[in-house]
């Protein structure tokens, strides 16, 4: 289903009249003021996202500085680089990660191309929960920002814990490096520290919608359900047109199976192969081209948010 236009303007009149955004009725908006607007001033909901800065908010912008060695970048990738070279962690599991791609206007983006990644493992961008060493797996109590990169899945922080940080900073090893003290609870190390404990648990996000912009043309694709299996749809409320200036848009809503498997590791590779964006299947050129926000929700958080 999608929503009628005039319902749709009865909530911009509705969000007009409570918003202090000018243009509601009569000017396009981006996404991030549409929720502000929403959110944030209308229904005065508490932030989605909490930064060990202090900062909190409903969405993140990327900002990061532009690596050439990334050819085709995943919301993983992303995320990960920009907590870090800004130095902030979060302080808890978002309810609902609401990311902007790193590209601005119409005029400039950082990747002609990004995958949203299917999955976002945040276990090592949160500040105070349980950290496993990134050699053995036990429970971290240093963290080396020069080793970031150098270990794990390739877009991780390096934590460390007590014998592998003395095994791995040895004097004759990362001479350079400057580890450090991270918080460690005393009832992580009562758990994580007895015999037959076990893993340290990883937080995962689940995309579960994708906005997509070009030219003032928005498109989306969207989960229906939070099980693993629930289908994708894709929603173009611009797809036809009828008449001129007195007319109206044509809508489109279609199942869209394929999207999970245009986003698989596995296919990254056939998809680098494809140097112009043109000879990509439509739907896939739309979503890694266009892409400009995803959302991510907590499927831990679900029952209880």
């Amino acid at each position: 289903m999608f929503v009628r236009a005039d319902k749709v303007l009865r909530l911009r009149n509705w969000l007009s009249e409570c918003s202090s955004i000018q243009g509601l009725l009569d000017e396009e908006k981006d996404p991030d003021e549409f929720i502000i607007s929403l959110l944030q001033e209308t229904l005065q909901v508490e932030p989605f996202i909490k930064f060990s800065s202090g900062q909190s908010g409903f969405c993140y912008q990327l900002f990061l500085e532009s690596d050439e060695k990334i050819k085709l970048p995943t919301t993983q990738q992303l995320l990960s680089l920009s907590l870090f070279q800004s130095d902030i962690k979060l302080l808890e599991v978002p309810r609902c990660l609401i990311l902007q791609m790193p590209r601005f206007g119409r005029d400039y983006q950082m990747y002609g191309r990004i995958v949203p990644s299917l999955t976002l493992d945040i276990t090592n961008m949160l500040e105070h929960d349980p950290q496993p060493c990134c050699f053995c797996g036990k429970l971290a109590s240093s963290e080396c920002r020069n080793c970031f990169l150098e270990f794990g899945k390739g877009c991780d922080r390096a934590y460390f814990c007590k014998t592998c940080i003395k095994m791995s900073h040895s004097p004759t090893m990362r001479m350079g490096h400057r580890p450090k003290d991270i918080p460690v609870y005393p009832e992580s190390v009562e758990f994580y520290g007895r015999p037959n404990a076990p893993e340290i648990r990883s937080e995962i996000l689940e995309l579960f919608a994708v906005i997509c912009i070009k030219t003032s043309h928005y498109i989306s694709f969207s989960k229906c359900g939070s099980n693993p299996e629930a289908p994708w749809v894709f929603f173009d409320s611009m797809a036809d047109r009828i008449g001129q200036q007195y007319g109206h848009n044509i809508p489109q809503l279609e199942i869209c199976p394929e999207l999970p498997n245009f986003l698989k590791d596995e296919n990254r590779v056939e998809i680098m192969k494809c140097t112009d964006d043109k000879n990509l299947p439509d739907r896939m050129r739309r979503l890694l081209c266009d892409g400009y926000i995803c959302l991510y929700q907590s499927p831990s958080l679900e029952p209880y948010q």
